[in-house]
């Protein structure tokens, strides 16, 4: 299922709120210009599909954000280097969506943290500049169509902040 947990980053064991509806999880992250909705497929995907299937599967809604954002390219990722644990930046709005599997997005806005859990289904949209880390899990299992501009992803710049290393993990 789903979350969102906020943490002040004076309490990183004690979240502030927790949040499993959907619309609460949306209305909360867009207050910070965040993106989050839940997609369908237009058609069955079959264990093992190919990254081509996969897209056509989720078409009309690729377009859709390709037409209203502009994006050059769009691939899909299956698993994420684990060094995007530590906090960065990224130039250009990240946008990812989850055929598959999970992920843990940990958003730095001002002095709280929001952690979002996204799985199969989620869209989340986080704007170029915001700090963040990714986890995946220690042993990524996941299936993610990427929008960017870049047709080989976005470059990241890391922080150097430790922040990370205080708050749960995926797999905690």
């Amino acid at each position: 299922m789903s979350s969102l947990t906020v943490y002040h980053q004076s309490t990183p064991d004690i979240p502030n709120k927790v949040l499993t509806h959907l619309e609460d999880i949306a209305a909360t992250l867009a207050e910070h210009g965040v993106r989050f909705e839940r997609w369908q497929a237009d058609s069955a995907i079959q264990p093992g599909a190919g990254d081509q299937h996969i897209i056509e599967a989720y078409r009309s809604s690729i377009d859709t954000l390709l037409a209203e954002r502009g994006y050059a390219h769009v691939d899909v990722i299956r698993e994420v280097d684990g060094a995007l644990r530590n906090e960065h930046t990224c130039k250009e709005d990240q946008l990812r969506f989850f055929a598959a599997g999970r992920g843990l997005f940990s958003l730095r806005i001002d002095d709280y943290i929001y952690a979002v859990l996204c799985e199969k289904g989620d869209l989340i949209g986080v704007p170029a500049g915001t700090r963040l880390w990714v986890d995946m899990g220690d042993e990524p299992r996941f299936v993610a169509i990427r929008l960017s501009n870049a047709p080989e992803g976005q470059a990241v710049d890391f922080t150097g902040d430790p922040i990370a290393e205080r708050y749960p993990r995926l797999d905690d």
